[in-house]
C-alpha cells in the first residue's frame, strides 16, 4: 500500500463528522511535525484547527483542506461500513474518500517527498486544516486567516483540496467561486377564516406578485469568468395546518449565488426595490457566505496547469463553477488560490469513493506544484 493510500484510509477511519475532527489533525500534525513544520493548534468552540508551517521566510505556500465530512446517511444503503475503508474495483470507498480525505492524504505526503528532495527550499510551506467547512464554518478557516492577518502572517499561493474535476483528475482547476447571499423574508398579514376573505389578508396573494418578479429579474449577464448572476427560491412556508385558515405570515429563504459584477449592497437594494413596489409589510435579514473570488493567472494559475499536464497530459480548464469553499476566506488576503482535487462524483453520496490511482497522480501534481514554485 502506498503512503497516501495508506494515510487516506487512517483518516477514512476516524469519524470526523463536522465539526468532530476525530483525531485526524494529530495524525497529520505528527507527520508533518516529523519534517520540520512548526505545530500550531487553533481552536475555536467546538471546531479543532491546525496550523502548520515549515520556514519563516517568503513566499509562503499553503496547502488548505478539511477533515471534517457530512453525516454518512443510512449505513444499510452502503455497500462497506462508511468509517471503515475499502478498496474495490481499484477505489477507496469511505465517507470523506474524496470529500476531502483523499487530498488531505496526497497533500502531506507529497509535502514528505519535497522536503526531502528540498530541505532546504525557498520560501515557506503551511498547512491550514479545520473541522469546520461542511458545516457552518464560522470557527474554522475564517478564524485562522484572521489570526494570520492580525500577526502580519500573509499566503502568497493557496492551494484548496478541494474535488474539482467532473469526469477525469486533471480535467479541471477552480480559479474562483461565485459569492453566495441569502435572504430570508417574512411577509405580514392578517390570519382569518377562508370563507370571510374581506377580514383577513392573505400574505401570499400579496407577495406572489414580487416573488415571481424577483424569480424573473435578470441581474447581470455575468462575464469572461463568471456566469450570469442565479436567484433560487429555496424555502416557501405558509399556512396553520387548517384548510379553512387564512395564514398570518409567509416565510420565504431565497439563495444568490453572484458574480464579480455585483456586490452584496447592489443586490439587497434591488431586491428591496421590488419588495416595495409590493406594497404590502414584510422584514427581510441577510446572510452573506462569502464574497466571489478570482485567481485569474499568476504563477500558482501556471504551476498548477504545468503541474497537470506532466502527469495527467491533460490541458486543463479553468472554471468558477460549484458552490462555495474555504477559498472565499483566503482570497480577500491578497493570495493567489486555486482549488484542485479528486473526481466529485460520488462526494456526499452514499458509496463515496476515490480511484486509487488518482490519489498517487494527485500526490504527484502537488509535488510539481511545490518544485515549480519553491524548487531550486
Amino acid at each position: 500500500m502506498s503512503a497516501t493510500l495508506d494515510l487516506a484510509c487512517e483518516l477514512i477511519r476516524r469519524p470526523s463528522v463536522t465539526p468532530i475532527d476525530a483525531g485526524c489533525q494529530d495524525l497529520l500534525a505528527g507527520r508533518l511535525a516529523a519534517i520540520g513544520f512548526r505545530i500550531e493548534r487553533m481552536p475555536f468552540g467546538e471546531v479543532t484547527n491546525l496550523w502548520a508551517r515549515r520556514g519563516t521566510a517568503g513566499p509562503l505556500f499553503c496547502f488548505a483542506g478539511h477533515t471534517d465530512v457530512v453525516p454518512s446517511g443510512p449505513v444499510d444503503h452502503w455497500a462497506s461500513d462508511p468509517f471503515t475503508p475499502e478498496i474495490r474495483d481499484g477505489h477507496l470507498y469511505g465517507r470523506g474518500a474524496a470529500d476531502m480525505k483523499g487530498s488531505i492524504a496526497a497533500m502531506v505526503t507529497a509535502v514528505e517527498g519535497f522536503v526531502a528532495a528540498h530541505p532546504d527550499h525557498r520560501g515557506s510551506i503551511a498547512v491550514l486544516i479545520t473541522s469546520d467547512e461542511e458545516g457552518i464554518a464560522t470557527e474554522g478557516t475564517v478564524k485562522v486567516v484572521e489570526r494570520l492577518q492580525r500577526r502580519g502572517e500573509r499566503i502568497d499561493w493557496c492551494l484548496v483540496g478541494e474535488p474539482s474535476c467532473p469526469q477525469r483528475l486533471g480535467d479541471t482547476i477552480k480559479v474562483g467561486r461565485r459569492g453566495s447571499l441569502t435572504g430570508l423574508l417574512t411577509v405580514h398579514g392578517k390570519q382569518g377564516h377562508v370563507a370571510y376573505p374581506l377580514l383577513a389578508s392573505n400574505p401570499f396573494h400579496a407577495a406572489a406578485p414580487a416573488l415571481a418578479a424577483l424569480c424573473a429579474e435578470v441581474w447581470d449577464e455575468g462575464n469572461a469568468h463568471f456566469p450570469p448572476t442565479s436567484f433560487q427560491m429555496v424555502n416557501l412556508n405558509l399556512g396553520t395546518g387548517a384548510d379553512n385558515v387564512v395564514a398570518g405570515h409567509l416565510t420565504a429563504q431565497f439563495n444568490l449565488r453572484f458574480s464579480t459584477e455585483l456586490t452584496p449592497a447592489v443586490i439587497e437594494e434591488r431586491v428591496r426595490r421590488i419588495l416595495d413596489a409590493g406594497g404590502f409589510a414584510y422584514d427581510l435579514t441577510w446572510r452573506l457566505s462569502g464574497q466571489p473570488f478570482l485567481t485569474p493567472a499568476g504563477e500558482l494559475v501556471v504551476a498548477t496547469r504545468a503541474a497537470i499536464t506532466a502527469v495527467t497530459g491533460i490541458d486543463t480548464e479553468a472554471s468558477t463553477s460549484g458552490g462555495t469553499s474555504d477559498g472565499r476566506f483566503i482570497a480577500p488576503t491578497g493570495a493567489q488560490v486555486v482549488e484542485f482535487g479528486p473526481i466529485n462524483t460520488s462526494i456526499h453520496q452514499v458509496d463515496e469513493r476515490v480511484a486509487v490511482a488518482d490519489l498517487e497522480a494527485l500526490t504527484a501534481i502537488y509535488q510539481g506544484i511545490l518544485s515549480r514554485l519553491l524548487g531550486p
